[in-house]
């Protein structure tokens, strides 16, 4: 098999393009040796999350052109760092799952229980 795998052992899919995430910004949450925050975790972002997140020093609302950011709403999808997913979960707003698009690597951090608790409705299974 070539590529990365997702959390259930199967090709990584494809997390968005509109609006691009990744750390690549390639619309796959791949992850390499330059990603510090290990941006592997695809998620359905919502407004509760994203106030979440911003009131930890990540503000994913306010759009960045320098980074090529366009800001996040409700609804999008993005390759979220694992350690913010994880944090969320801990404080009980973890946003959804998209499994078939969240790299294997997230493994190392969470359990695949968890993410699977967190799946995305809209994910076919």
């Amino acid at each position: 098999m070539s590529g990365p795998s997702n959390v259930l052992g199967d090709p990584l899919e494809l997390c968005c393009t509109d609006p691009m995430t990744g750390f690549y910004r390639n619309g796959m949450c791949t992850t390499g040796p330059h990603d510090h925050g290990l941006h592997t975790v695809c998620v359905k972002v919502t407004g509760e999350f994203l106030e979440f997140s911003r009131s930890r020093g990540n503000d994913l609302s306010t759009p960045s052109p320098h980074f090529d950011f366009p800001g996040l709403i409700e609804g999008d999808k993005w390759c979220l760092c694992v350690s913010r997913w994880k944090e969320a979960l801990d404080h009980g707003i973890a946003p959804q799952v998209y499994l078939k698009a969240t790299h294997i690597s997230a493994l190392e951090y969470v359990d695949l229980e968890d993410l699977q608790a967190h799946a995305a409705e809209d994910e076919a299974s």
